[in-house]
């Protein structure tokens, strides 16, 4: 079953101040700022929504078809999405365009400044969900805003079921948007603050979305995840952990799960906790896309955490 995920890619250049903001950073001068700090540790990470859950998805055993919008600077995320065996054919190239970048410094305390340039990204509505066959579900995740709306419309043209996945996103909507999203997705998936943020703006409780979809998927970070489905709220616990390294890209590895759960005919008790598993994977390495995934010790950790066999 082949899924289009439709979404940002990104270069996430991650810088590390050795102190802290608020030792530089006047409160009363804040109306003059003027602040350089030296960042001697840089790294430079594939990134974006759409390539993060394709590449989770792939290491699962699916089929991911990306489409984006990417600037003339891609040949080496093109590189790394070729070793990986994801397809780049829906990929759009804009001239004169970057891809989006991320700036990110963080500070001892983990505190973050962070400057984003969407670049090719803003022009994720040249691609059509109809430019893709055989596709079999699909995913809207953050983009570029007239990208979202349009490709929605798409694939319920389509007809097509997709997961609404709106995350940094959505801001850029209004209420009634946002509620048009819902009409027509099958899925929405949120974390807590967003699920918060649709409700304030919907005006409607999760309880009430959920009787418009098939499911609604809120990820609760350490305290694991809870999906509105048929009428019931199934609790997904936390899967075990290592180290816990770096959160950046955790989601996009459970919507990876969530896309391979819902394409392989899973139950949601089975589907959620495969992306439960995904995310604390992830969370174990720095960066989006440098975990790797072996089957049997997939299975073993799956047996670990939530006490019963997995069964491909």
């Amino acid at each position: 079953m082949s899924a289009l995920i439709c979404g940002s890619f990104a270069y996430d250049n991650i810088m590390v101040f050795q102190d802290r903001f608020k030792n530089h950073i006047l409160p009363d001068q804040i109306h003059i700022l003027n602040v350089a700090f030296l960042v001697p540790e840089l790294r430079r990470e594939f990134g974006g929504c759409a390539g993060n859950i394709a590449y989770n998805l792939k290491l699962l055993g699916g089929d991911p078809v990306p489409m984006g919008a990417v600037g003339t600077d891609f040949a080496p995320y093109d590189a790394w999405m070729t070793d990986c065996g994801i397809p780049r054919n829906h990929l759009k190239i804009v001239d004169g365009q970057y891809t989006a970048q991320a700036y990110i410094t963080t500070d001892l305390d983990d505190n973050q400044i962070t400057a984003f340039h969407p670049g090719a990204m803003s022009f994720s509505h040249y691609n059509k969900v109809s430019d893709a066959d055989g596709i079999d579900l699909g995913i809207v995740s953050p983009d570029g805003r007239d990208g979202m709306i349009e490709h929605a419309k798409q694939f319920v043209d389509a007809d097509i079921p997709f997961i609404f996945d709106p995350g940094q996103g959505l801001p850029m909507f209004s209420g009634d948007e946002l509620s048009a999203f819902i009409e027509q997705a099958t899925y929405l998936s949120v974390n807590d603050y967003e699920s918060q943020m649709i409700q304030e703006k919907t005006g409607r409780s999760l309880d009430e979305i959920a009787e418009d979809v098939e499911a609604v998927i809120v990820t609760l970070g350490g305290k694991g995840s809870h999906i509105y489905a048929d009428g019931e709220v199934i609790n997904i616990p936390v899967a075990k952990t290592g180290e816990l390294n770096d959160p950046t890209g955790c989601g996009d590895a459970y919507r990876g799960g969530l896309l391979f759960g819902i394409s392989q005919g899973y139950d949601w008790v089975k589907t959620g906790r495969i992306a439960s598993l995904m995310g604390a994977m992830k969370i174990e390495h720095h960066g989006t896309q440098n975990h790797k995934l072996d089957h049997e010790d997939f299975a073993r950790r799956y047996e670990e955490s939530f006490g019963e066999k997995l069964v491909w």
